[in-house]
C-alpha cells in the first residue's frame, strides 16, 4: 500500500474484546499501544515520515500480523460515475485513446493501486470488497480509471514520490447515493428509504454506506470526483448537494480540509427527450459549487468531447487538468496556470455585448478557429447565433439580427465544441449572462 507521507494517519481493525495491540513502524521503530473496546475495534494514529520505503508495519495481539512492501508518499482518491469508472481497457466498444501505449508504459512500482468493487447496503459498512493494493503494471492498470491511472502518472512524474490511488467509482449513478445520512438532513426533499425497501443503486447513502464509508479516515491528501450526468433531473440542488457531500467527508475523515477537484460532466447529445438542455445547467451549477466547497477546483471538459458517446475517448486532457490543480494549488507549483476562464461581466456598447473573463492573465485564443459557440438575444430572450472576436482580454458578440443585446451565452447546450480558451490552452467555461 501507499500511506501519506508527513502526517498522522489511522490505523484500525478489530481483535479480541480488550486485547492490547502493539504496532511497530519500521521507519524509525517506534512501538505504539492501543487497547481494543468492548466491540473489539481498536485505531491508533502513527506519524509517516517523508516520502520513501518500502517499510514494514508489525501489529501483535498475542499473534503477529506483518505488512510489507509499504511506500510513504501521497494518496489521492478517485470516485464518481462512468467517465471516472472507465479503465483504461475501455468499455465494450467503447476505447480509450491511446490505451495500448499507456498499457505499455504503465510498468510502476510506485504508483499503487486499490479498486473497490461495486456494492451497496442501507447501513454504513466497515469492510468492503476489493482488489487489494497492487503496483502499476499493464495488468493491474488495464481495469483501472483511465483519469485516475493518468493523473496518479503524472503526480508519480512530477512529485517523485510513491503516489497511489482508491478507486471507488459506479457508473450511472447520482451524487444523493454517494452521501451519507447527516449530509443529507438538510434536503427534506430527498427521502431515505426503510432498511427492509428494494435497495436501488440511487438510493440515497447506500453507495457511501458500501464503497466510502469502509476507508473513511485513511490517510489521503485529497479527492477527484467526476461525476454529475446522473443528476440533470435535480440541477437546481446539485450545488448544494456537493458541497454538502464534501462538508461531510471531510468532517468524518478528521484530516482537515483536504482539496476537492472535480469535472464538469461531459458535453453530448443526451438522448432522453425529458432530459435535453438539462446539461448546461448541470454544468452551471458546479461552477456554483467552486464558490461553496473551499480548497475545491473545476476541470472544464468542452473541447474534449464526443457528440455521439457519453464516455469521450480522450480522459488524458481531464486528467492533466486535474493534476494542473494539484501541482499547483496542492503542491505549490510556482508559475503553472489551472484555472479555466470564468465568466465575469458583460458591458452593452450599441448592438456589441462585451465579455469578460476571469483568469485570462495572458489575454484569449482560438488557435485560429471561429468562435462558432456563443448566442446572443434580446429583450424577445430569443437567442441567435452570435458573430464573436476576441478583444483584448475578451471577447466582443454580436449579431445582426439583435439591435439592442441584453445576453450571451457561450457553450450552453447538452452538446457543443467549446472554441476559446486562455493562451495557457485551458478552455472557458460554459456560462450564461442570463436567469431564463
Amino acid at each position: 500500500m501507499v500511506l501519506q507521507q508527513n502526517t498522522q494517519v489511522p490505523l484500525w481493525g478489530k481483535a479480541k474484546a480488550n486485547a492490547k495491540i502493539t504496532v511497530i513502524t519500521s521507519w524509525n521503530h517506534k512501538l505504539y499501544t492501543v487497547w481494543a473496546k468492548k466491540d473489539s475495534s481498536w485505531r491508533v494514529l502513527v506519524q509517516t515520515p517523508k516520502a520513501g520505503g518500502p517499510y514494514q508495519i508489525s501489529l501483535n495481539d498475542g499473534e503477529t500480523l506483518l505488512l510489507k512492501n509499504i511506500l510513504i508518499g501521497e494518496v489521492w482518491v478517485c470516485s464518481g460515475q462512468s467517465n471516472m469508472e472507465m479503465p483504461v481497457k475501455g468499455f465494450g466498444n467503447q476505447p480509450i485513446l491511446n490505451s495500448s501505449d499507456i498499457l505499455m508504459d504503465a510498468e510502476n512500482s510506485s504508483i499503487r493501486l486499490f479498486r473497490l468493487e461495486r456494492a451497496l447496503t442501507r447501513s454504513p459498512q466497515s469492510d468492503c470488497k476489493a482488489t487489494p493494493w497492487e503496483e502499476a503494471n499493464a495488468q493491474s492498470v488495464k481495469d483501472f480509471s483511465a483519469v485516475g491511472y493518468m493523473y496518479a502518472k503524472l503526480l508519480q512524474e512530477k512529485l517523485k514520490v510513491p503516489v497511489g490511488v482508491i478507486m471507488s467509482v459506479w457508473g450511472g449513478t447520482m451524487i444523493e447515493a454517494w452521501m451519507d445520512q447527516s449530509s443529507l438532513k438538510e434536503f427534506p426533499e430527498i427521502k431515505i428509504a426503510a432498511d427492509t425497501a428494494k435497495i436501488n443503486k440511487n438510493d440515497p447513502t447506500v453507495l457511501f454506506n458500501a464503497m466510502i464509508n469502509p476507508f473513511v479516515g485513511y490517510g489521503i491528501k485529497g479527492v477527484i470526483w467526476y461525476q454529475g450526468e446522473q443528476n440533470r433531473i435535480n440541477y437546481q440542488l446539485y450545488d448544494k448537494l456537493m458541497a454538502a457531500m464534501v462538508k461531510e467527508w471531510r468532517k468524518i475523515w478528521q484530516m482537515g480540509e483536504w482539496p476537492f477537484y472535480y469535472v464538469q460532466i461531459a458535453p453530448y447529445t443526451y438522448t432522453l427527450k425529458d432530459k435535453q438542455g438539462l446539461a448546461a445547467y448541470l454544468r452551471e451549477a458546479q461552477q456554483k459549487a467552486l464558490g461553496e466547497i473551499p480548497n475545491s477546483g473545476m476541470v472544464v471538459t468542452m473541447d474534449v468531447g464526443s457528440e455521439k458517446a457519453i464516455h469521450p475517448p480522450d480522459k488524458l486532457p481531464v486528467s492533466k487538468r486535474l493534476a494542473y490543480w494539484a501541482l499547483a494549488n496542492t503542491y505549490g507549483k510556482k508559475g503553472l496556470n489551472f484555472q479555466s476562464p470564468v465568466y465575469k461581466s458583460m458591458k452593452i456598447t450599441g448592438n456589441s455585448a462585451y465579455i469578460s473573463f476571469n483568469y485570462t492573465p495572458n489575454g484569449l485564443t482560438s488557435f485560429g478557429k471561429e468562435l462558432l459557440a456563443f448566442e446572443i438575444a434580446g429583450d424577445d430572450k430569443v437567442f441567435y447565433p452570435a458573430k464573436a472576436r476576441i478583444s483584448g482580454n475578451g471577447i466582443m458578440v454580436e449579431s445582426d439580427k439583435i439591435k439592442v443585446p441584453v445576453a450571451v451565452r457561450y457553450a450552453f447546450k447538452d452538446w457543443v465544441t467549446g472554441d476559446v480558451y486562455n493562451t495557457e490552452g485551458l478552455p472557458v467555461a460554459p456560462f450564461r449572462t442570463d436567469s431564463w
